[in-house]
């Protein structure tokens, strides 16, 4: 399917909601504005609210390849962009006579060896990729500019070759953590969303909708149990994949309901911290439903 084909933002959210995500309205719009006037989409918010998830849904939705670009301390434009095949080059100057190998030496950085990395591939894509730049707060102020370059002309200059340039954008997702804070030029270049917890009946759709096969009524409990996770004092708050994963947990384990025992039990599928689960367990009987004890 291509953006051309999405008339509508309902359009848009009701393909993402077949394929298991739940986008409000909000998202919806600004994913469907992001690909209707070719701009890149930043999406931040707190870890596991489902941001790199819009990119890898979206690109299953307009059935294109799924180029992503994972950011870290210290990334550079040539970890991000190319680099030559330095192994194949050296094979082919050797395989050359000493003649050959004066006048045909530049044959050696033609197209045929250089190594893409995802930017230059996303930009040879065009249109049948959706580039995922994924948690660039991570990365460090020079490459943020870098990157702000490159997503304004998407194109490239490669000194042996020339310059490469996409004939039309790839739909683009950024994502950011907010570890620290994005630059203002960055953000002109983009449209914004900030991606929030869910509501308490919107998590029980996700679960539902990401864990068919966990029973609602267990569903129900665990994101409550997780609603008031977050409401502590943790320095990892638990995000709606943490929420599937202790569903898929509990489920998997046989349970029908969340007993203070089986959360007990269960609590690394939820919390991954060791700190914040010293918290967690002395005041697991908070966390849990009153009702869902009564039960027990």
């Amino acid at each position: 399917m291509c953006a051309a084909a999405l008339d509508s933002v309902e359009e848009l959210q009701e393909a993402l909601r077949q394929e298991a995500y739940l986008a409000d309205r909000g998202l919806a719009t600004a994913i469907w504005l992001a690909l209707h006037l070719s701009k890149p989409l930043l999406l931040e918010g707190e870890a596991g609210v489902g941001k790199t998830e819009v990119a890898k849904v979206l690109g299953t939705v307009l059935g294109r390849k799924l180029i992503r670009l994972q950011c870290y301390e210290g990334i550079d434009a040539s970890q991000a962009l190319y680099e030559w095949n330095y192994a194949r080059q050296l094979i082919a100057i050797r395989a050359l006579d000493a003649e050959d190998a004066e006048t045909r030496t530049h044959d050696v950085f033609s197209p045929e060896y250089l190594v893409e990395r995802p930017l230059l591939e996303a930009i040879r894509a065009g249109t049948k990729a959706v580039l995922l730049v994924d948690e660039l707060d991570r990365a460090d102020d020079e490459f943020e500019a870098f990157l702000l370059e490159v997503l304004s002309e998407f194109a490239v200059s490669v000194p042996e070759i020339g310059r490469i340039a996409a004939d039309e954008p790839p739909a683009v997702i950024v994502t950011s953590n907010r570890t620290r804070e994005l630059h203002d030029a960055l953000k002109r270049r983009c449209l914004y969303h900030w991606i929030d917890h869910p509501s308490l009946e919107r998590e029980v759709q996700i679960v539902r909708a990401r864990a068919p096969h966990v029973d609602e009524a267990l569903a129900r409990q665990v994101a409550s149990a997780v609603e008031r996770l977050r409401t502590l004092d943790l320095a990892k708050t638990p995000g709606v994949a943490e929420t599937i994963d202790w569903a898929n947990a509990l489920s998997f384990l046989g349970a029908e309901r969340l007993t203070e025992g089986m959360a007990a039990d269960t609590l690394g599928s939820v919390v991954k911290d060791h700190e914040d689960q010293m918290v967690v367990v002395s005041r697991l009987a908070e966390v849990i439903d009153p009702v869902t004890q009564e039960d027990a």
